[in-house]
This record gives structure tokens, sequence and C-alpha cells, in this order.
């Protein structure tokens, strides 16, 4: 009892804060700069009227100048229909704009993109689509945001196919990429291969399925994952699945959570709190691994599971546990990535290429400034280790040249590697 009073105290003492945080000392977390000098008549000359009109006519008679002469190629459009918004659910497009404006914050600080946040009310995934089309123009990409399934596969798809700038869904592929990252790291100090491993995934909305079909294009076998939604394991002979979660089906007799957890090698939830009990996590195979995603609670807590398995890596989605699973260590960079080659869009090799970055850059020492930001003596690739540090600042250096060489060798890319990358070869 006394840790969940603590508990609401400390929600309560960070719900009043994070309030004053939005509210002052102007509204909201971001705002609009200007990049050129607007001083002098001159200054507004060349700005607007009668300057402007020049660039006008290049880009009228050439669209790809507007990645020369306007802010297209650094501006990202983070949309939603505020169907999914964090743990909220469907509190629509309005509600979800404190999350947009903090993805905005993401971009700037970690990969100095620009952000137009835009909340769309939409009456279905057909009206959202049209609308998101119509508007892209004005961006070098899209980052969609919370949107439920099963209509965010429809929705990105659609997008993609129509435009020719990348189109995002983090909360399905920046999930997907930090997993899999982590879990390969993970699997090799286990000493196991992700061809071998039975993985249950808990959870079969953007992320599950998304995590799911990333496994398996690295390596992992299809018949070795169970996913699990509220109706219990998902299998080929269920009459109530849709053709997403049909894709994520298996022939097996295997039921329920515990039924799936009997034997597993890996386990990946992203679903809700506590709903892995002591007694699924004591059967799992030797040697486990747990990516226990909710948040705040995870399904299973790491005391909880410490107490039952001293064999355990471990994962949650929370800062103050080791091994944070966090997308703000893929979606910055990835996009950082995709719009210094002016890609068309952002590949599953792109996503396989920031895994890689991602699972190799845990294994470097870590700088004295990353341990320092962290309050830590020392950290080093480990049980407690397997994916890096939000804070450090290699990632973009990491990630971000992989994702354009990915992008450049798919022939996704319409602008040359930058001279300012790690050479390609």
């Amino acid at each position: 009892m006394s840790d969940n009073n603590d508990r609401d105290d400390a929600d309560s003492e960070i719900n009043q804060a994070a309030l004053v945080y939005h509210a002052g000392p102007e509204p909201g977390k971001i705002a609009i700069a200007i990049t050129k000098p607007a001083d002098t008549q001159e200054d507004l000359a060349l700005a607007y009227t009668p300057g402007v009109a020049e660039p006008v006519r290049r880009i009228a008679e050439d669209p790809e100048a507007a990645y020369r002469y306007t802010a297209k190629g650094n501006l990202v459009g983070v949309i939603t229909e505020g169907s999914a918004v964090l743990g909220l659910g469907r509190v629509g497009p309005l509600a979800g704009k404190p999350v947009m404006e903090g993805k905005a914050v993401l971009f700037k600080r970690f990969a100095g993109i620009d952000v137009f946040d835009i909340e769309v009310e939409a009456e279905s995934p057909q009206a959202f689509i049209e609308t998101v089309a119509r508007i892209a123009g004005t961006f070098g990409g899209i980052n969609l945001e919370d949107i439920a399934a099963p209509q965010c596969f429809e929705i990105e798809q659609a997008l993609i196919e129509q435009l020719d700038i990348p189109v995002f869904h983090d909360d399905q592929h920046g999930t997907a990429i930090i997993i899999a990252a982590g879990l390969l790291n993970a699997l090799e100090l286990q000493g196991k291969r992700l061809a071998d491993a039975r993985i249950v995934c808990l959870g079969a909305g953007a992320a599950g399925i998304a995590s799911v079909r990333l496994l398996c294009s690295l390596g992992a076998r299809r018949e070795n994952i169970l996913v699990i939604d509220r109706g219990g394991v998902i299998h080929t002979g269920r009459k109530d699945l849709n053709p997403f979660k049909w894709g994520v089906a298996v022939d097996t007799d295997r039921r329920t959570l515990g039924d799936a957890m009997n034997g597993a090698d890996c386990f990946i939830g992203v679903s809700g709190p506590d709903l892995v009990s002591p007694e699924m996590l004591a059967c799992m195979a030797e040697r486990p691994i747990v990516f226990a995603l909710s948040n705040p609670v995870p399904e299973i807590r790491p005391r909880v599971a410490f107490q039952v398995r001293d064999d355990l890596i471990m994962a949650t989605g929370r800062s103050d546990y080791p091994n944070q699973v966090n997308n703000v260590l893929g979606f910055p960079f990835i996009f950082r990535g995709a719009l210094d080659v002016r890609a068309s869009r952002i590949n599953e090799d792109m996503q396989i290429a920031a895994v890689h970055a991602l699972q190799a850059l845990a294994r470097e020492p870590v700088p004295e400034g990353v341990l320092k930001a962290y309050g830590l003596e020392n950290l080093a690739f480990g049980p407690a280790y397997i994916i890096p540090k939000p804070l450090d600042p290699r990632l973009r250096d990491t990630v971000a040249p992989a994702v354009a060489r990915a992008a450049v060798e798919t022939g996704v890319a319409r602008a040359p590697y930058p001279d300012h990358y790690p050479p390609l070869y």
C-alpha cells in the first residue's frame, strides 16, 4: 500500500509541475524563429515583396528548388488525429497537441529539425489521408503520431504510396527499431540467437505488430513468435482477426499468455500494467529476456522480476530503470539521415540500418559526458546497458549517417551522401 501512496504523491507532484511548465512564461513549448536578417527596409524587401517573387518563379519552374529557397528540406510535419494519445486513448486531436509539441521539442533538441505540429479533425481514415496528402508539399517528411491500430497501418501505407517524401509512423517503426536493437544485444549476452529464440509479444497494436514484422526481417522465425491480444494468443483458428492481426497469426494450440510464456526466451510487452505474473516469468526458459514497456507501470515491475529470476535481462519504458526503450533514440536521427539525402521514403533497409547502428553504439566505450548526465561512475555493454542512453551525443553522428547510407544504397535518395558524414565505404 505504501508503494501506491508514494507513487500517487509523486504523480501528483509531477502533474502539477507539468502544468506550470506548459503554461508559463509563455503557453506551449515551441515557437517560430526568423533565420534571416529582418532589421532594415532592404531586409524586408528581400524577405517579402518584391524580393520574394524570384524564388517563387524558380520554384514554379522546378519544384525541387523549394529545397534550396525554403525551409521545406528541414521541416517535418508531426500529425495526429488523436485516436491513441500516449496511454490516454482517444482524447481527440486538440488534446493531443501537447504531445505533438513535445515531439517537436525532441526533433529540434536532438537533430536540429524544425516541426509544424498539426492536429486533424477527421471523421474517417480516408479523410485524414486526404488532409495530410493535400498539405504534404509543405514538408520534407511526415511523422505520424498517436494513431490507433488498425487504422494506423492503412493510413501510413496509403500516404507512403501517394507521397514522395518520408512518411513514418513512429509508434510503429520507432518503437520496433529500439526494441530490435536492444533485443539483439540482449540475445548475444544471453548466449542465444534470434533465429532460434521463442518470442512472446503481449500487445497487437501498432508497436507490437511492427516489432514482429521487423524482427522477422532481421531473422526471427515467424513460427517462433506468439502474439497476444485481449482475446488471447493470435492463432490461425480465430475468426475475429483483422488483416493485420492475421499477418501475425500462427498455427498453435497455446491459447493464453501463461501458455505462451512457458519456455519462452523473450517477452516483449507493449500492453498494460502488471499483466505478467511472477509465475509466468518463472516458467520462461533459462536466461530470459523481458522487455516490459508499458508506461508508467510495466507489465511486470523490475523489483518483482529480479526476485523471481536472477538470470534475467530486463528493459522497460521508464527512465528510472536501466535499459530504457525510448523512441527518442531513433526518430530524430532517422529523419535527420533521410532529410540530409532528400529521401523519398524511409524503407525497411533504412530501419534495419538504424537498428544495427544503435546495436553497435551500445558496445562502444561510454563518454564521460554521458556518465555525468546520468550521475553514473561507469557504464559498459552488459545486462544493465544494452541500448544507448538518450542523451548520448554520438547518436546523431551514428544513426543518421547509417540511415542516409542505406537510402543512397537502396536508391531512394535524391541528394548525394553529405560530405560531413563518415565516408560511404
